[in-house]
């Protein structure tokens, strides 16, 4: 009796230094090695009950997914709501949230709704990869542009966008507005593939009232490659307020007009190439 009793006295000991080191921060290794316990039996016994110290837990790629979904079932999706959201098992979700409380049952109508929404949501990032996708895959298409491609397709788009002379109003002249910085960069490109210096253009911004002006002076200036000051006067669209404006983002600028002087021989010289252009593209010769 007395052996067993000193037997379980030694072990009871051996134990409260194993716990001690254990709630120092110490590995099962390290224990082992300081405690000279090599069968992991007796080392098991010795630190039951004991949680090893966050730095030994091996990091679990579905720690983020548990996490979530508890998150989830609190708020009250169901299985199917938080499998659409995380794209896990139905099984392991139960596992995770099996303790929480479960959601009251919502109307079918609305679960439906709720799933295909998720859905939606889901297949739209995908929708939106494929987009980027072309875009780029179509970007680097096309490359470098010769000084022909450009005049031939700065003229397509002046043909569209600018001014253009009417037998009732006789108006040659280059006269350009447009709100888009990349199609403003691309015609100042095209002037220049024309040989039509900075000095011979006159611009100004159009912009709504209630904007920042200042700021979009400023960012066409920088754009045109030219000081603020030579801008002529701003036109400023006055404010309707029965009407709601929709171009309050930051990004709204107004637009650009671009003036050329004694642009007539220009303006003859990019109606006859337009021309050329569709006779050119409609030729069955």
């Amino acid at each position: 009796m007395t052996q067993t009793t000193d037997k379980y006295a030694a072990f009871e000991a051996l134990r409260e230094r194993a716990v001690t080191l254990r709630r120092q921060g110490l590995s099962r290794r390290q224990i082992r090695d300081a405690l000279h316990v090599d069968n992991n039996d007796i080392l098991n016994r010795l630190l039951e009950g004991e949680p090893p110290p966050d730095w030994t837990r091996r990091p679990n790629a579905k720690d983020a997914l548990r996490s979530r979904a508890r998150e989830l079932r609190l708020q009250g999706l169901t299985y199917d709501q938080i499998q659409l959201e995380l794209g896990c098992s139905k099984s392991s979700i139960s596992l995770w949230v099996r303790d929480l409380p479960k959601p009251e049952r919502r109307d079918p109508s609305e679960q439906a709704r709720l799933a295909a929404t998720k859905r939606w949501e889901r297949e739209s990032v995908v929708r939106e990869a494929e987009r980027r996708q072309t875009k780029e895959a179509a970007t680097a298409e096309v490359g470098a542009m010769t000084d022909r491609e450009v005049f031939l397709a700065g003229v397509t788009l002046y043909w569209a966008e600018g001014a253009k002379d009417k037998a009732y109003s006789r108006r040659e002249k280059l006269y350009f507005v447009n709100s888009d910085p990349n199609v403003i960069r691309f015609y100042l490109r095209w002037l220049d593939v024309l040989g039509v210096g900075r000095d011979r253009l006159r611009f100004r911004v159009n912009i709504h009232e209630s904007a920042d002006v200042a700021g979009a002076e400023g960012f066409w200036a920088d754009l045109a490659g030219v000081d603020a000051s030579t801008f002529q006067r701003t036109t400023l669209k006055k404010h309707n307020p029965k009407t709601s404006r929709k171009n309050t983002s930051e990004a709204y600028r107004g637009c650009l007009a671009v003036y050329v002087l004694g642009g007539a021989e220009l303006y003859r010289r990019v109606e006859g190439a337009w021309y050329g252009i569709v006779l050119g593209a409609c030729s069955t010769d």
